[in-house]
């Protein structure tokens, strides 16, 4: 039953994505419609999720990553391209006041919560929208990585208002994304609110480096 959804969830892919092609601006590419085709596919692809077994969240995902067509990197070419990756969003987020960091194999983007959304808000600002459209379109072009988006809060507040709204800044940056093309099946969401400080809580400047999203990016390798 499962090699049979598997083999389904790409073909209604398809077809949707025939039907909902816009021309991207930036490549002058056929690329999905933001406005249609995300919230479709978004769809198709959550019921193939659900019927897929795994030990874990992540080995689900490769699961439907591979039903989906996206092969698995071998080791021997995991490291390059991620170096490629890297290049491109290092090119691409230059001066946006979002940093990339590299840890093995791994990428992560870390977007300050004051360049992203407004206080106590998870709606996107206007002014990075540019700034996602130009990660979108790299995450789009490296289809073998993983994407793991998390929130972070400072510890200012109720725990269980920053755990929401952590979890709801990631829900808005990861269906940005899935609109620009970055499937679905690849994207995990978590909202860690204030358990994961990247600096002290005791100054106004450390508060202010843990309201970030990340966007973290792992190979999915064999």
């Amino acid at each position: 039953m499962i090699h049979l959804k598997l083999i389904a969830l790409p073909l209604a892919c398809t077809l949707v994505l025939s039907s909902c092609q816009t021309t991207n601006p930036y490549t002058g590419e056929q690329q999905n419609s933001r406005s249609t085709s995300g919230a479709l596919i978004g769809g198709l692809i959550g019921a193939g999720l659900g019927s897929l077994t795994g030990s874990g969240s992540t080995d689900r995902r490769q699961k439907a990553m591979v039903g989906a067509g996206i092969g698995a990197l071998a080791g021997g070419l995991i490291g390059d391209y991620m170096d490629k990756q890297e290049a491109e969003l290092r090119r691409q987020l230059a001066g946006t006041g979002v940093s990339v960091t590299r840890n093995g194999n791994n990428l992560t983007l870390n977007m300050p919560g004051d360049i992203t959304f407004a206080t106590n808000s998870s709606s996107i600002n206007n002014g990075i929208r540019n700034t996602l459209d130009g990660v979108g379109i790299i995450l789009a072009k490296y289809k073998r990585t993983m994407v793991d988006i998390t929130g972070h809060t400072d510890n200012v507040g109720a725990r269980s208002y920053n755990y929401q709204l952590s979890e709801k800044r990631a829900r808005s940056v990861a269906g940005y994304l899935k609109e620009g093309g970055v499937m679905d099946q690849r994207i995990l969401i978590y909202g860690r609110g204030p358990d994961q400080p990247a600096a002290s809580n005791n100054t106004a400047a450390g508060r202010q480096a843990n309201r970030r999203v990340t966007i973290e990016l792992v190979p999915h390798n064999s």
